[in-house]
């Protein structure tokens, strides 16, 4: 991957040798001879060994599965294509195509965020919400009243979009800072890992495409279950693939944070790919999970007047179960997992209590804006895809093109997720490594200058808070 030439936040001491280090646990590279890792009871390594070869075995026998499926949904479509008036050349050709613009779209966003990351973060969030429009208003040109429903979703998901790129205005300056620094020197060989990713990612769509496309052109309802099944299978393979290059990358990339060593990104997802699937594979179904839980909980919490502060407070039973489940599993535990061998829900217990060990640091790891910014460039990738099959259906055969639209757009999504891995695994490596020893000299003042901030606009908060309530309550003595 080439060195970033206008990176300006990235700072030079960021390669300097430490001059003094808190005590850190063992360097990684070869994690199998680690002695710096708290021991475990037999029966929880049984117990941890048993769910990693679960979820690994679950991993490859759905792979299986779904490619014997999408075989015979191909075979069995193209031989009862002219009986159901089902057209494959004019099916197949815009959906393809749309995967392919999907991973074309995604190598593209690379260069961006690796030569101008600041520019790349404002035109996420601007891109995000006008293509996502777009893809409203084409449904809604589509004719029919579920496609006109469907668009109109579109186009609220739009305008909730945008009003959060200006909610999240002041911290732009911020996630500049920290995503600059923290991809400024990606590990050797990063380039061709995220290349082979979306390979990978392209050609797995590509060839459920096909099955997709073998179940619409019989439509009983028993099709629409296979197509269901091939969707939710799409989901959970991209997801594992994402985690896999953020496990590498975040445990290379941790190891020059942490140690100063250079490790060879492609050597770790070697390593990733041999031992630690099991975890990933749990990581990729509790993550979701927990992400859309926390979300729903966080929105009621602003919704109902509660103040953000109360995340971290514990003040409320919602966010109390929303404090007790980001221990049991979140995206920083793929970096110990990476690192340490650790099963994931260890690996996420131990990353966040030494986040919150760290006076404020857990409020700055709790609204880092990268995984937003992921989300909304996955978006944006989806909704390009989209638009191209779209367009395209609309012109050869309006009858598909509704099916085609939404299908490309979710294509295109986890292909963006997958093209975008990289970027989080630096970034969650950075976070992890200064929790462990924030007065190391190869960290800038970024991260205690964010938390002097937060601390103060809390203050204020709660200034003015209190002075709303004296206020209140000496208007009710002396009404």
């Amino acid at each position: 991957m080439p060195t970033p030439a206008r990176n300006n936040h990235a700072s030079s001491v960021q390669i300097q040798e430490p001059r003094t280090r808190s005590p850190l646990p063992p360097s990684p590279i070869a994690f199998k001879e680690q002695q710096g890792r708290p021991p475990l009871t037999t029966q929880q390594t049984i117990t941890g060994k048993l769910f990693r070869n679960l979820f690994k075995g679950l991993l490859f026998s759905q792979l299986t599965s779904i490619s014997l499926l999408v075989i015979v949904l191909t075979i069995r479509g193209l031989i009862l294509a002219s009986s159901h008036h089902f057209h494959p050349k004019k099916w197949y050709p815009p959906l393809l195509a749309s995967v392919a613009v999907s991973g074309a779209a995604s190598l593209a966003l690379q260069c961006i965020f690796i030569y101008n990351p600041p520019r790349a973060v404002r035109a996420t969030f601007w891109l995000s919400p006008i293509l996502t429009c777009s893809v409203g208003i084409l449904l809604v040109l589509i004719g029919s009243a579920v496609d006109a429903g469907v668009g109109a979703v579109f186009v609220l998901f739009a305008v909730t979009q945008s009003l959060y790129g200006c909610w999240i205005t002041p911290r732009l300056e911020y996630t500049d800072k920290i995503l600059s620094l923290s991809t400024a020197f990606p590990p050797p060989r990063t380039r061709e890992v995220v290349t082979l990713s979306i390979f990978i990612s392209v050609v797995y769509s590509g060839f459920l495409v096909t099955g997709i496309g073998g179940a619409t052109s019989t439509r009983t309802s028993l099709d629409l279950l296979f197509i269901s099944v091939i969707l939710i299978s799409l989901a959970w393979t991209m997801q594992v693939l994402k985690n896999a290059q953020q496990v590498a990358i975040s445990r290379a990339r941790y190891v020059n944070f942490a140690h100063g060593e250079d490790m060879d990104a492609w050597s770790a997802l070697h390593v990733t790919v041999k031992h630690l699937l099991g975890s990933i594979c749990i990581g990729s179904t509790l993550v979701p999970i927990i992400v859309l839980i926390r979300g729903s909980i966080r929105s009621f919490n602003l919704m109902s007047g509660s103040s953000d502060g109360v995340m971290y407070s514990g003040a409320d039973c919602f966010s109390t179960l929303a404090n007790k489940l980001i221990t049991c599993g979140n995206r920083w535990g793929f970096v110990h997992v990476g690192t340490y061998d650790k099963g994931f829900v260890e690996a996420s217990s131990d990353t966040w209590k030494k986040f919150r060990s760290n006076n404020g640091l857990e409020e700055v790891v709790d609204s880092d804006l990268t995984s937003s910014l992921c989300f909304l460039s996955a978006v944006s990738v989806g909704a390009v895809s989209s638009l191209t099959a779209g367009i395209w259906m609309l012109l050869v055969h309006k009858d598909y093109a509704f099916e085609v639209t939404l299908y490309a757009f979710i294509i295109g999504y986890f292909v963006g997720r997958v093209g975008l891995g990289w970027i989080q695994a630096c970034v969650l490596a950075y976070y992890v490594a200064y929790s462990e020893d924030p007065h190391s000299m190869r960290f800038d003042g970024t991260i205690p200058q964010r938390i002097q901030r937060l601390q103060m606009l809390r203050a204020h908060r709660d200034n003015r808070e209190h002075e709303v309530g004296r206020e209140r309550q000496e208007s009710d003595e002396f009404p």
